[in-house]
């Protein structure tokens, strides 16, 4: 019997190879063998013909087909070609037969991160889907495996679990980042039907929007404070014309698909705000938006993300509604929260806060105050309470460091001489206040996270796996560069804390396509960590 043959895709990065090769090796039995170059280059590898070709086309994620039947292409691909095919002005009609006709004719030829309902909404951040599948095959989870995310973000992590037939759980201190990982998921359920003629119906009540009642405005529902903030940052008639959207969004019979379109609604705010778009502190640039632009933008949202989502729904089919948790919750405290679940995880897949990088909440506070999900007020405490939060009041850091003095012999010698040095440098020259606040705001980083690794390792069943996608960064202290290896701080602290490291490897950073990409790390690193 003929060796399979398996053909790679020929758009991935160097990092993404060692996955797939990873990948391969895990799931088969036998020698993985390039046959058009060597490990580093070649397209096609063979495989021994005994092993089940279908598993490994469901399966694999940095693979284009395996075998030569007509059906040897991939799930994966075939899903990230639906984003594709979704741009297409394809009739509602006929819209289910015609992306059954042109999936397997639109196969991508470069990277595609926005399939399934992993483009619904932007987000900071790198962690991308493939990755997640990729690394719950290089350790051959079993079908019915446990994936959790401590620190879920938008939910990569919890979508990919959920579209390999996994069960997984995931929690977020932001509540944001808790609503969108909840719709990303919900919304796998839904009818492809449902969604597009759900959109037909607010298409057609937006033509003609209602002049509402001040008691039927959204933003009249919400704390006078909160109301004076959003007039603050939108204009008179911006904000009337969300409020149309949100009054007709609201009228729709399912809950499941109000929230989807919400979460459309959510993408678009900052564009029509006056925030500065590309930057992540809070400043303002008064400009005009027409009349009618928000409805336009919102439209064009909720179509982009419809037709997205059916695509995929038509291809693959809807998934279970019962198999995943997501809520609001701290990653240093998960036991305390899922008790029942301690000792029980197959893998951890998260992507931890970068140390002192981003803004998580200031970035987010539009949609949060908007959508009623946290109230201006309540942004500060729980930013100031953030894993990697950047903004710190004097007297904060000086408790910061008190506490850091008292507690430093919990973190690693070389972390220490780490905080040390840019406190030292900082100190010695004419630093600016947020300089001042970094040796402090760095301590609360490792010390957080020795804390959430902790809760990590007492979440997973003796043997499970933790995968951490960590950014590393850099940082002027003193007028000198100093280098922030998360990475390997964080490696030190899992090993004292008794968790194996079984490997790392370093990912090439590609320029981002969202509106953060001027903030994006230089470097990454996976770390690979194992319970004895």
């Amino acid at each position: 019997m003929a060796d399979l043959v398996c053909r790679i895709k020929d758009f991935i990065q160097p990092f993404e190879r060692k996955l797939a090769l990873a990948e391969l090796r895990a799931l088969t039995h036998g020698p993985v063998t390039p046959l058009d170059g060597d490990n580093d280059s070649a397209i096609h590898f063979s495989i021994n013909a005994g092993n089940d070709a279908e598993h490994l086309r469901t399966a694999l994620a940095y693979w284009c087909s395996v075998g030569s039947d007509i059906d040897a292409l991939t799930l994966q691909l075939r899903g990230e070609a639906t984003s594709l095919v979704a741009r297409n002005g394809i009739d509602a009609d006929t819209f289910s037969k015609t992306v059954r006709t042109l999936v397997p004719q639109t196969l991508p030829n470069k990277r595609c991160l926005r399939y399934a309902t992993h483009g619904i909404h932007e987000y900071r951040g790198k962690f991308f889907p493939q990755l997640v599948r990729s690394l719950m095959n290089s350790i051959d989870l079993p079908a019915e495996a446990l994936i959790a995310d401590p620190m879920c973000g938008s939910g990569t992590t919890l979508v990919e679990a959920l579209l390999s037939g996994r069960r997984c759980f995931g929690f977020d201190r932001n509540p944001l980042s808790v609503y969108i990982t909840e719709v990303k998921c919900e919304t796998l359920t839904l009818m492809p039907t449902d969604l597009l003629s759900s959109f037909s119906k607010l298409q057609e009540k937006l033509r003609n929007p209602l002049d509402l009642k001040p008691r039927d405005r959204r933003s009249h529902q919400l704390s006078e404070s909160d109301q004076a903030y959003l007039h603050r940052w939108f204009s008179s008639s911006v904000l009337m014309e969300l409020d149309q959207i949100h009054h007709e969004i609201a009228s729709l019979s399912s809950r499941r698909i109000r929230n989807f379109f919400f979460v459309c609604l959510s993408n678009i705010l900052r564009s029509v705000s006056w925030q500065k778009n590309d930057d992540l502190r809070i400043r303002r640039e008064v400009g005009d938006i027409s009349p009618g632009e928000t409805l336009r933008r919102f439209l064009a949202e909720a179509l982009r993300s419809t037709r997205l989502v059916s695509a995929f729904i038509v291809e693959r089919g809807t998934t279970t509604a019962d198999r995943w948790r997501v809520d609001l919750g701290d990653a240093r405290l998960t036991t305390s929260l899922v008790p029942e679940l301690v000792g029980r995880v197959d893998a951890v897949i998260t992507s931890p806060p970068y140390a002192t990088a981003l803004p998580y909440i200031d970035t987010d506070r539009l949609s949060l105050v908007y959508l009623g999900l946290l109230p201006r007020k309540a942004h500060r405490p729980l930013d100031s309470h953030m894993i990697g939060n950047r903004e710190v009041t004097p007297k904060e850091r000086e408790r910061l460091w008190i506490a850091y003095v008292k507690d430093r012999q919990l973190l690693p010698k070389s972390t220490r001489e780490l905080v040390e040095k840019i406190d030292r440098l900082n100190k010695c020259s004419n630093a600016g206040f947020r300089r001042r606040n970094l040796s402090a705001l760095l301590s609360k980083y490792f010390f957080d996270m020795r804390l959430a690794i902790q809760e990590i390792q007492d979440l997973l069943r003796p043997g499970g796996t933790a995968f951490l996608v960590v950014g590393n960064n850099r940082t002027t202290a003193g007028g000198r560069n100093v280098e922030i290896r998360t990475a390997h701080h964080l490696k030190q602290i899992a090993a004292e804390l008794g968790l194996k490291a079984v490997s790392s490897l370093s990912m090439e950073m590609l320029v981002s396509r969202d509106i953060f990409r001027r903030n994006s790390m230089s470097s990454e690193q996976i770390l690979i960590l194992r319970r004895p």
